[in-house]
């Protein structure tokens, strides 16, 4: 059971209601842990669905972006999260099986996707500047350095949501991973 109460799309007001009506239109619904941001705090929420905009205009394709995010949440250990972003990644054509392998850490059979997890995996577990050997890594796996900085962005914002939804305990809307 959530921890905060969250005001539904129609009894909102102000700039929630505002920030529902937009992610209503989008998504068709406003799914539980943006109604808990957006009741407490409707600019956070705004923040966070700005970022998601930058990167969704920036070098990531749409597959990286949940690859980071389903790895980052499954370390998180956030339910919400990984459901979530399990969710869109089948979405944006990432299958069954290699969201699994992304959750687990595992090989996908795409060598770049699996120099991406490797990347952000290190990047989560390992305290401290990365060896130049783990960005060497990365680069070598085709990704540039503005990829890199989109990199570092999607896992800042996944962990906002992950660590949010911990606290909160946020009850998952989205159907559970397989």
């Amino acid at each position: 059971m959530a921890r905060f109460t969250a005001v539904s799309a129609d009894q909102a007001s102000g700039a929630t209601a505002e920030v529902f009506a937009s992610i209503k239109q989008a998504l068709g619904k406003v799914p539980n842990a943006y109604a808990t941001l957006g009741t407490l705090a409707p600019e956070a929420l705004k923040a966070m669905l700005a970022v998601d905009k930058v990167l969704a205009g920036g070098p990531l394709s749409k597959q990286d972006q949940e690859t980071v995010k389903v790895a980052i949440s499954e370390l998180a250990g956030c339910d919400y999260c990984v459901a979530a972003h399990s969710m869109v990644g089948k979405l944006v054509g990432l299958s069954t099986d290699a969201l699994h392998q992304i959750r687990e850490g595992q090989s996908t059979g795409d060598a770049r996707r699996d120099a991406l997890v490797t990347f952000v995996r290190y990047l989560a577990l390992n305290p401290g500047t990365l060896p130049q050997a783990q960005v060497d890594a990365l680069l070598e796996a085709g990704y540039s350095g503005e990829e890199v900085v989109h990199i570092a962005l999607a896992i800042t914002v996944i962990t906002f949501t992950n660590v949010f939804n911990r606290i909160n305990d946020t009850v998952v809307d989205f159907p559970k991973p397989q």
